[in-house]
C-alpha cells in the first residue's frame, strides 16, 4: 500500500469538514477521466521523470552533480545547492516507499550520506548554502529557505528507512531553526544569517534582497515541519507548526486579493506588490496538507476555504485557456514565460480543490493543464520536462534540468501525490 502523502483518516476528516460547504458528486465517466489522468501522470513519473535522474544526476566522485545541461549531461565543475540536494534526498527516500525498488532505496541512501557529511555545519549548526563541485563549503550563510528543506529531506529518510540518524539531524535543524531563526515577538522566521548567525549586509538568497521575512521561505518551513510533524509527533513542533500556520494565514494571505504576499520587513509590513500564481497554487494545498497534519477539523474547514478561493483566483487571473499557468504579476508587468514547477503545482493544486468540492471545474482544469504539459513541457527525447517554455509556445531545449534550483521536487510530487489520491480510492 502506497504511503499517501495525504494521511487518509485526516483525509476523511478533511472531506467530512467541507461537507457543508460543497455538494458535487462525480459521475462515472469523471472517474474514468481521474483515472486515465492519474494513469498517465504516473506512468510519467515512473518512466521518465525517475529514471532521468537515476541515469544522469549521481556523481561518481560523491553525492549528485550541481548541475545538468538540457540533454542530461553533466556540468562537472558546478556548485552543489543546499536545495537541489535535499529534493534529490527527498525524492529518492519517497520513491523507495512507493516502488520498493532497490535502486531508489540505495540513491536515498547515497544523497543521506552525502548531504549530512557536506551540507550540514557541525560546529555553528545549519546548513552550508552551496558547495564546491569537490564538495567542500563554498557559500557558508545560513539561508532558512535551505533549512527548511533539509528536515524534510531528511524527515522522509526516516519515513522510507527509519534511519535514526536522519530523524535526529532533522530534529537538531528544527532546533536550530527554533533557536536562530523564529521572531518570537512578531512570529514567522527571519530570512538569512552569515555563517555565523549574525545579520546580514543583504537578506535573500542572491545577497540582493531587503526583506527579512518571505512567503516562499515560509510556506516550505510549513512543508517541513508538517512532514516532520508526520514522524515525530512532538507537542513543541505542534505548536510551532499551529502557530506558522496562523502567521501564514493572517500576515501572508490577503483575504481581499486572495493572493499571498511575497515580501515583508520584520513587523510584517509588505515591501512589494507582486503576486506569484505558482507559488499561491501550491500554498493552497500546503495549507490543506499543514491542516489535516493537525487533525484540528475547525482549521480544515478554514484552510479548505481559503484554498478555494486561491485556487479559482488563480484559475481566473493566471491561467491560459490552454491550461498553462503563467509565472507573476508585478505591479502592471506580467512574466508571461511558462515555467516547469507553476504547470505541475496547477496541477497539484487543482486536484486538491477538486477532491475537496467535487466539482467538476478542477478536474476539467487539471486535465487541461496536464493536456498542456504532455504536448509542451515534457521533452519526450532526451527526457524530464523543459524547464521553460515560451510565450510563443517555444520550449527552451537548451536549458539546464538541474541546477540550484531545478530539480526533482516539483513535477515528481505532483506523481506522487496523483499516486496517492489513486490509492485512497
Amino acid at each position: 500500500m502506497i504511503r499517501s502523502i495525504l494521511n487518509k483518516a485526516t483525509y476523511l476528516l478533511f472531506i467530512i469538514g467541507v461537507s457543508s460547504l460543497f455538494s458535487c458528486t462525480p459521475s462515472k465517466n469523471e472517474s474514468d477521466r481521474e483515472e486515465i489522468l492519474y494513469d498517465e501522470i504516473s506512468k510519467d513519473l515512473k518512466s521518465n521523470i525517475l529514471p532521468f535522474w537515476e541515469k544522469y544526476s549521481v556523481d561518481k566522485r560523491g553525492g549528485f552533480y550541481g548541475a545538468l545541461a538540457y540533454d542530461g549531461s553533466p556540468i562537472v565543475d558546478a556548485d552543489k545547492g543546499c536545495v537541489l540536494n535535499a529534493r534529490i534526498l527527498w525524492t529518492f527516500s519517497i520513491a523507495y516507499q512507493v516502488f520498493k525498488e532497490p535502486q531508489y532505496l540505495d540513491l536515498a541512501n547515497r544523497a543521506q550520506h552525502y548531504f549530512i557529511d557536506h551540507f550540514i555545519d557541525k560546529e555553528l549548526g545549519g546548513t552550508y548554502w552551496t558547495l564546491k563541485s569537490d564538495g567542500t563549503p563554498k557559500d557558508k550563510d545560513k539561508q532558512t529557505y535551505g533549512i527548511a528543506f533539509a528536515i524534510y529531506g531528511l524527515s522522509e529518510h526516516y519515513r522510507a528507512t527509519q534511519n535514526q540518524k536522519s530523524l535526529d539531524e532533522a530534529i537538531a535543524l528544527y532546533h536550530c531553526l527554533e533557536n536562530r531563526v523564529f521572531d518570537s515577538e512578531n512570529g514567522g522566521y527571519i530570512e538569512s544569517f552569515t555563517k555565523d548567525w549574525q545579520k546580514p549586509n543583504r537578506y535573500g538568497y542572491d545577497g540582493d534582497g531587503i526583506a527579512s521575512k518571505s512567503m516562499n521561505t515560509h510556506i516550505h518551513v510549513l512543508e517541513a515541519y508538517t512532514n516532520l510533524y508526520q514522524v515525530w509527533k512532538d507537542e513543541g513542533l505542534r505548536k510551532q507548526l499551529t502557530g506558522l500556520l496562523d502567521v501564514l494565514i493572517k500576515k501572508v494571505y490577503n483575504p481581499r486579493t486572495y493572493h499571498l504576499m511575497l515580501y515583508f520587513n520584520d513587523t510584517w509590513e509588505s515591501l512589494e506588490d507582486v503576486d506569484s500564481y505558482g507559488h499561491d497554487i501550491e500554498t493552497a494545498w500546503l495549507f490543506n496538507e499543514a491542516s489535516m497534519t493537525l487533525g484540528d477539523a475547525e482549521l480544515i474547514r478554514k484552510t479548505n476555504k481559503i484554498a478555494i478561493e486561491i485556487v479559482n483566483t488563480t484559475m481566473e487571473q493566471g491561467m491560459n485557456p490552454d491550461g498553462s499557468l503563467i509565472y507573476e504579476r508585478k505591479g502592471k508587468y506580467f512574466q508571461r514565460d511558462l515555467s516547469w514547477w507553476c504547470q505541475a503545482e496547477a496541477v497539484n493544486g487543482l486536484l486538491d480543490a477538486w477532491r475537496i468540492s467535487g466539482n467538476v471545474k478542477y478536474m476539467d482544469a487539471a486535465i487541461n493543464t496536464w493536456d498542456w504539459i504532455k504536448s509542451n513541457m515534457i521533452d519526450y527525447k532526451h527526457g524530464e520536462w523543459y524547464s521553460t517554455v515560451s510565450v510563443a509556445g517555444d520550449a527552451d531545449t537548451k536549458g539546464l534540468k538541474a541546477s540550484l534550483w531545478r530539480c526533482s521536487y516539483h513535477n515528481s510530487r505532483m506523481g506522487f501525490r496523483v499516486m496517492s489520491f489513486k490509492d485512497m480510492k
